[in-house]
């Protein structure tokens, strides 16, 4: 080990990682201390990924050898400051990722880091793989929010390589973990969405099982009733549920578990990585989707033409980047307080329908609709002159008429 390594290694004296609970973080602690000779400070990030992965976590991290553990329970900034406006872009990633694993690490990544200043600590740490997109946005935000700290990403230095060798590593320290190596799926929750990867899904030529889907059950087996649901904006913002007015968190928990239940917010994708390969991964995010239908059809009835365009090209765009893990850059900022502007009106109540894995919208009103009776009737109308039709579609189509002319 070069001289510089070793000196690089000394100054860290307090390193704060980022920690689940799982096995790698639980490899990480004692690995940071055997190779760096520091304190570890685990901190962890409640967005909603529910008891059972936070019960006991912070003896889990103490029994590792940490020297504190930190939980911040930050479920209602993530839904408020940033899954609703990630919903008021409309951002969808290729055609079908709602982007719930990445619209929960700008939060987890920005108090891991303000946390690291607090404390005085040297470093900041994580438990992402070298093949991933999410050492790129854990990274890219520390870069905004602490850049002068050290970042120590163990998977690009150990040379571990296998759950088999992490279990083997805590054995030789003795120290507990609840993993095992008949583990078979990858995942991460919050409470916008659980993700799902490995297994069988690795081959993405072999359908998923049912072992795979925890939070929606297969619309084989929903009820056979539909229910129906009325979802209330305020400027692009969902507030009620049947006319009952619920926190942001408590808003989505519901309809987690209504969506969930008729087999609402499945989707199976092979995605294209920030870096450079292709990964299939199922993700449910039934609350989501549920408002994604909803807002959309408020949105028909609010937005004009061309409002309505310009708003597809900010969503587009802003899911590249929320991906990417910009959600702090410049244009990402922008393009959210674009969206802001561009739902101002989108205020109102949706009906939906929902029924074996599907939604239908059923009305949706809004006192800022751009729709009239009286213009759109096919009835007998006072407002509308058809023959006026006549002169805009000669002057609509006077460049395909001069072209004509010019035709050889």
């Amino acid at each position: 080990m070069s001289q510089s390594v070793n000196a690089q290694k000394k100054s860290v004296k307090k390193v704060v990682l980022a920690y689940s609970g799982g096995l790698d973080t639980s490899a990480i602690i004692p690995w940071l201390i055997e190779n760096y000779q520091c304190e570890v400070y685990a901190f962890v990030a409640d967005v909603g990924q529910g008891q059972e992965d936070l019960e006991g976590i912070e003896e889990k991290a103490l029994a590792s050898g940490a020297v504190a553990c930190k939980v911040a329970d930050l479920r209602e900034s993530f839904i408020k400051d940033y899954c609703f406006p990630l919903l008021k872009t409309g951002a969808i990633y290729e055609n079908g990722y709602l982007l719930g694993t990445s619209i929960a690490r700008p939060i987890i990544a920005k108090a891991q880091a303000q946390y690291a200043l607090e404390i005085g600590a040297d470093a900041l740490s994580h438990g992402c793989t070298g093949k991933g997109n999410d050492q790129v946005r854990f990274e890219t935000v520390y870069a905004n929010f602490a850049p002068h700290l050290k970042v120590i990403a163990p998977w690009r230095e150990w040379t571990m390589v296998s759950r088999e060798d992490l279990l083997a590593y805590l054995d030789s320290k003795n120290i507990p973990c609840s993993a095992s190596i008949k583990k078979i799926y990858s995942r991460d929750g919050n409470a916008w969405h659980l993700s799902h990867e490995g297994g069988e899904l690795e081959d993405p030529n072999c359908a998923p099982s049912d072992a795979v889907w925890q939070w929606t059950q297969s619309p084989k087996n929903a009820p056979d009733q539909e229910q129906v649901i009325r979802i209330g904006f305020e400027k692009g913002v969902p507030v009620t549920i049947d006319g009952e007015t619920y926190s942001p968190f408590e808003l989505v928990s519901q309809l987690n578990h209504t969506a969930g239940l008729h087999g609402i917010g499945r989707i199976d994708i092979v995605e294209n990585r920030l870096v450079g390969m292709k990964s299939r991964g199922c993700y449910e995010t039934p609350g989501g989707t549920i408002l994604y239908a909803a807002i959309s059809a408020l949105q028909e009835l609010v937005l004009d033409r061309e409002l309505t365009q310009f708003h597809q090209m900010v969503g587009q765009q802003f899911s590249t980047l929320l991906y990417d893990g910009k959600w702090f850059s410049p244009l990402a900022q922008t393009l959210l307080k674009t969206a802001e502007v561009i739902t101002n009106k989108v205020s109102g109540e949706v009906t939906l329908e929902l029924y074996k894995g599907h939604i239908m919208t059923l009305a949706r009103t809004s006192s800022h609709s751009l729709y009239s009776e009286e213009f759109a009737t096919f009835g007998e109308d006072q407002v509308y002159e058809q023959a006026d039709a006549e002169g805009f579609i000669k002057l609509f189509a006077l460049p395909s008429r001069i072209q004509s002319s010019k035709a050889v």
